[in-house]
């Protein structure tokens, strides 16, 4: 790897910077899937967040030059996106989802889940949207998915849980963010376990663990910056799945609806429960894993 030590004298623009950078993440082997696929989004991304400017910048400016310090401001994150192979949501503390930008460190998982695609459609045709009073965001992490439906469904009270405390405390930056603490609450529990007792909802969704322990060992450099418990899930991926479903039909109101993603432990969660009436929604964005079943599906079994 060449001297990442100083600044180039070369690099002078914003496009010059963003070429360069694309360059030695590729030439560092890079994994890429934490908001961006690519060298390229990525080395954009890094440099227009550390320079305070909007992902959708006029091309005008694409050949502004940078001050000295703003160099060396974005060498200093070229620098440890390769030597560290941290994420950059991680050094830039921030993540988009759904449309909306959410505070992150390693206390969380970064956002990627295509549940978003489904959280902005308001979850139809399986849902009528304005029908939508209680939601429950199962793992909740950095608030996310539960921040995403509070908008989604204005008129919902959404309940996010989270067995780690460290993740609410994340969770609940972003509530404040976003100005939803009154009809999101943030519970510390283990599944459904400390859930108040009597709350039904017309929503359940969840983006737990699902990654088997083969793929565990696998992982990237990258995603072993992120908090391990968030996403081992066991030898076959389905430890907290199969809790998810098995309890998720007494929580359910009529008409109710449990979304679940669990990723590449699909076929494992069908070999489960063969006889499972799912549906595995087909998303435009990209993804896979992501499954919904009826309060009355769930019933019948």
């Amino acid at each position: 790897m060449r001297d990442l030590d100083r600044v180039p004298p070369e690099l002078l623009t914003l496009r010059d910077w963003v070429r360069w950078g694309a360059s030695r993440f590729q030439e560092a082997g890079l994994s890429f899937g934490h908001g961006t696929d690519n060298a390229i989004d990525e080395a954009a991304a890094l440099v227009l967040h550390t320079l305070h400017l909007p992902v959708d910048l006029s091309v005008v400016y694409w050949d502004a030059r940078l001050t000295a310090e703003e160099a060396e401001a974005v060498l200093a994150r070229v620098r440890r996106r390769i030597r560290e192979r941290m994420p950059l949501p991680y050094l830039t503390h921030e993540a988009w989802f759904s449309g909306l930008p959410f505070y992150v460190d390693q206390r969380v998982l970064i956002p990627r889940s295509p549940l978003a695609e489904l959280i902005e459609q308001g979850f139809q045709p399986w849902l009528d949207p304005e029908a939508v009073q209680a939601v429950l965001d199962v793992g909740t992490g950095s608030g996310c998915i539960a921040v995403a439906c509070a908008y989604a469904f204005p008129r919902a009270r959404v309940d996010a849980v989270d067995v780690s405390p460290d993740a609410l405390e994340v969770a609940r930056v972003n509530v404040r963010r976003h100005n939803v603490a009154e009809r999101v609450e943030l519970l510390e529990s283990d599944l459904y376990a400390a859930l108040p007792a009597g709350r039904r909802y017309d929503l359940i969704v969840s983006n737990p663990p699902y990654v088997d322990r083969r793929r565990m060992d696998e992982l990237p450099p990258e995603y072993r910056h992120e908090p391990a418990s968030a996403l081992a899930a066991g030898e076959d991926g389905l430890d907290y799945a199969r809790r998810l479903i098995d309890g998720a039909a007494e929580l359910l109101n009529p008409g109710g609806l449990l979304v679940l993603e669990v990723g590449a432990s699909d076929a494992a969660l069908q070999a489960v429960y063969p006889r499972l009436p799912l549906t595995w929604v087909e998303l435009e964005r990209g993804g896979e894993g992501v499954f919904l079943i009826s309060a009355e599906e769930l019933r019948s079994l």
